[in-house]
């Protein structure tokens, strides 16, 4: 079944996630109408390599081409309709940066892994259930109720003022030709009679003038407190769901729902100041004794201001932190002299804004970091805010072309001689513009969540780790100093966070299981998720007992394997990973013989073994453990391959299988027949030119074990070259456990 497929099957909420990051920029129609070929196409490859993804932008287009010749045939208007919109959509954003549309393909196809993941997961962590909670969601739909109710009491004042308008037109107009009659005529009892109805008029002036008033700051106070409790709490909250996600947590949506309340509360505050300028007007045409326009207005007037002031100040927001399109899975880490990309969006979308406003972006504006490092910002730091970039027509920058360059310092000092390693310095990147609107002018300032610089690929890993602490652990979006002193992360959170990092950097979660094994090792013991705080030290700096490695390096390297050379297994749930040796045995001590689990191994970075169950004729039970394959073993062979033609050489000389059923009892080729490269006995021909007379041949891993240890509980099997070797000696060649058989 094709991931696309898998999607479609899933409950509404989950469907609701996915629907956020389908957009214009790779419309969900060709998502499915080409699922299939474009789940075969490596678009993570393309989005590095841009002759690659030239191809694959071209071989797109015709793909769609094909789909309009079919829906042509079939006469559906509408789908033809799209899909030639679409096509010249696609051709003239991507055709100048084919790379671009690789990476947003690729983050579509892990963002769809990582949401089937979750649904596949029994249990909600804490985490996801504080962002998922009812009291949030009532809360939303409370400010979107509250901002509908102020913009008609901002509309049906409108009519007020109107009404005291054409009132106060009515009295001027009356008092006028009162005034323009002759002294003898004033005296007359009709006119004293009208002289009695304008000033009955007047006193329904006064009082309306008053209503006026009242009803402006009814609505201002409405939209201060607005402000100051639900909507201020709703931007919070969705700026730490924006943290959570930036670590792999759940997609962030409601920044569209945020960006209608801003906007109205804006239109509904400028309104006001409308209603403010023409009751200043009517003034200038009729004042009188205790008139309340000049006692009350320069104070509405003044608190309407601020109240915007405040609410442009919060609308200017980071809507996509900093991340290099070569690791969209690992945003906040920045290499220098490699591009960026960060977006910014205005959550005040009014058309007279569109672009009128020129962000700049710079990096450690007036801070003081923790670092001896110092950098500048190359590329266009300096773009204006439109709605014709942006998919959904919001009022937002999407600066691509930043470069950090480190500035050296004539002393020489280098970036490690501060208190800290290089991948705990925390640095900012500052965006300020300016807003000029109907006389106003307003000075705006954001920044990005702190970022980690790094100068070389290999600190990456240890720079994600801070990037998760550090986002984990606090939702001050500017404490630089944070690694002066790391608090400690509830273990019940961190492993939650680490389950995060497999959905959705290699597609499947970790089981309640899988955690277990990873809290044990994080702290050497069985202990309650919920009480445990773990430290920064022992997650990353301390190495584990007896290894000369930290957890997280260890674990890093195991993401690395999966993702470069078992992802398919490890995403059909077929590799049990982290379990221990001693829990494996228990496990498989009562299965029938040839019965195997695949583990992670625990002495070796980035290694991967089996074991297997078999019994000794006096009926003891024996378990044989494989030397761990690594990366580089596993470029030469894949593992689904090696899975099936593993052999044992006795010590008969028979070579056999040992490998019979996956733990519990899949047979083995049923499980992994889809991933075998080819069949069993299928090798390689010999060539035409040259390789007349040779014998065909084919890698075969294996291993030799000897009577001894048959006779033991269990056993390492170890390749042919150091099958004979005691443990203590080592081999002095580069082996693996391939051997070419004829």
């Amino acid at each position: 079944m094709s991931q696309w497929s898998q999607v479609q099957q899933l409950e509404i909420k989950f469907l609701e996630q996915v629907d956020q990051f389908y957009d214009d920029n790779f419309p969900m129609e060709i998502r499915h109408l080409l699922a299939q070929w474009i789940e075969s196409q490596d678009w993570e490859a393309a989005s590095n390599n841009e002759a690659m993804a030239t191809i694959l932008l071209q071989n797109l287009l015709i793909q769609v081409d094909e789909q309009l010749d079919r829906v042509s045939q079939e006469k559906n208007l509408l789908l033809i309709h799209n899909l030639k919109r679409i096509r010249k959509l696609l051709q003239g954003k991507y055709h100048g940066n084919p790379m671009h549309i690789a990476v947003i393909i690729s983050n579509c196809l892990r963002e769809e892994r990582r949401i089937l993941a979750a649904a596949s997961m029994p249990v909600q962590g804490p985490l996801e259930k504080s962002l998922q909670n009812s009291v949030v969601s009532e809360r939303q739909r409370n400010v979107e109720h509250k901002v509908s109710a102020i913009k008609n009491s901002a509309q049906m004042t409108d009519q007020d003022v109107k009404y005291l308008e054409d009132l106060q037109e009515e009295f001027d107009f009356r008092y006028k030709t009162i005034q323009s009659l002759e002294q003898s005529d004033k005296n007359s009892a009709l006119i004293k009679q009208e002289m009695l109805a304008l000033q009955a008029m007047l006193n329904t002036l006064d009082y309306k003038r008053k209503e006026v008033l009242s009803k402006i700051g009814r609505v201002i106070h409405e939209i201060d407190m607005l402000m100051s409790n639900m909507l201020t709490e709703e931007l919070l909250d969705w700026k730490r769901r924006q943290q959570i996600a930036c670590i792999g947590g759940p997609l962030h949506g409601g920044l569209d729902q945020l960006q209608n309340c801003f906007t109205l509360l804006a239109e509904s505050l400028f309104q006001v100041r409308r209603q403010l300028e023409k009751l200043d007007e009517l003034l200038t045409r009729l004042t009188y004794d205790g008139d309340p326009i000049p006692v009350q207005r320069p104070q509405l007037l003044e608190k309407v201001n601020f109240l915007l002031y405040n609410l442009f100040r919060n609308s200017f927001v980071v809507e996509r932190q900093p991340c290099m399109p070569t690791h969209p899975q690992r945003p906040m880490v920045l290499k220098t002299l490699i591009q960026f990309t960060v977006k910014l969006r205005l959550l005040i979308k009014l058309p007279e804004l569109n672009y009128q406003i020129r962000v700049k972006a710079t990096i450690d504006k007036n801070v003081s970091t923790v670092s001896n490092r110092r950098f500048i910002l190359c590329g266009t730091h300096m773009k204006a805010m439109n709605m014709d970039e942006s998919a959904n027509g919001s009022l937002s920058v999407e600066f691509r072309h930043l470069q950090p360059k480190e500035i050296k310092s004539s002393a020489g000092s280098k970036g490690n001689e501060g208190p800290h390693m290089v991948t705990e310095e925390l640095h900012s990147i500052s965006f300020e513009t300016q807003v000029c609107l109907y006389g106003l002018t307003i000075n705006l300032e954001t920044s990005s969540l702190p970022v980690v610089m790094i100068s070389n690929v290999s600190q990456l890993p240890n720079a994600w780790a801070s990037i998760i602490w550090y986002n984990l652990s606090t939702n001050d979006p500017q404490n630089l100093s944070f690694f002066n002193n790391p608090p400690a992360a509830t273990l019940s959170q961190l492993l939650e966070v680490l389950s995060w990092q497999f959905s959705s950097y290699v597609g499947r979660g970790l089981n309640s299981e899988q955690l277990n094994m990873l809290a044990e090792k994080l702290t050497g013991q069985q202990v309650s998720y919920n009480d445990y705080q773990l430290s920064w030290a022992k997650f990353c700096k301390e190495h584990l007992p007896g290894k000369s490695f930290t957890f997280w390096v260890w674990l890093e390297a195991i993401l690395d394997l999966i993702k470069k050379h078992i992802l398919p297994l490890w995403i059909d749930g077929y590799i049990m990973g982290f379990v221990s040796k001693e829990k494996e045995r228990i496990l498989l001590k009562d299965k029938t013989p040839g019965t195997f689990l695949l583990r992670f191994s625990e002495s070796n970075l980035g290694g991967i073994t089996f074991t297997w169950v078999d019994q000794l004729e006096n009926g003891d039970v024996t378990f044989h453990s494989v030397e761990p394959y690594n990366k580089g073993r596993l470029s030469a062979l894949p593992f689904a391959d090696i899975l099936r033609d593993y052999k044992v050489i006795m010590a008969d000389n028979v070579p056999e299988n040992p490998l019979k059923y996956l733990y519990p009892d899949i047979p083995k080729d049923k499980a992994f027949g889809k991933h075998y490269s080819c069949q069993p006995n299928e090798v390689s021909k010999p060539s035409d030119g040259g390789g007349k007379g040779y014998v065909p041949s084919v890698f075969i891993p294996v291993s030799k074990i000897s009577t001894f240890s048959i006779r033991s509980s269990s056993n390492v099997s170890k390749c042919l070259c150091c099958a004979e070797r005691t443990p203590e000696s080592h081999c002095d060649r580069n082996c693996s456990e391939f051997s070419l058989l004829n």
